[in-house]
């Protein structure tokens, strides 16, 4: 994966955690939902302002937002497996089936 990804993912995981949608935390670091969605998704990059903002808004470090170690831990992956499913109920049957299909 390269840095531009890792970053989104990292922006969204960081996003989500503060509860934040796409829509209210774009209007906070002043950019457009699909500019933040673009970033997201290591389409994108931010400008220096704009990783400012992201900083001052999330209240972190640039530390914090660039580990991208953070998907090495177990714990921190169910945590983020959680998150995403807490958003999307529906689909657990469906992480479910893969998860039996991966350790059967």
């Amino acid at each position: 994966m390269d840095f531009r990804k890792n970053f989104g993912l990292r922006l969204k995981e960081l996003r989500k955690k503060r509860g934040l949608s796409q829509e209210k935390f774009s209007e906070l670091i002043d950019i457009g939902q699909n500019t933040l969605s673009y970033i997201e998704t290591g389409n994108n990059f931010c400008t220096a302002d704009t990783l400012e903002k992201i900083l001052k808004s999330l209240d972190i470090t640039p530390q914090e937002l660039f580990n991208f170690g953070h998907m090495e831990n177990e714990d921190r992956l169910l945590d983020d497996i959680n998150i995403m499913l807490k958003d999307n109920p529906d689909k657990i049957k469906e992480v479910y089936k893969i998860v039996r299909a991966i350790i059967n």
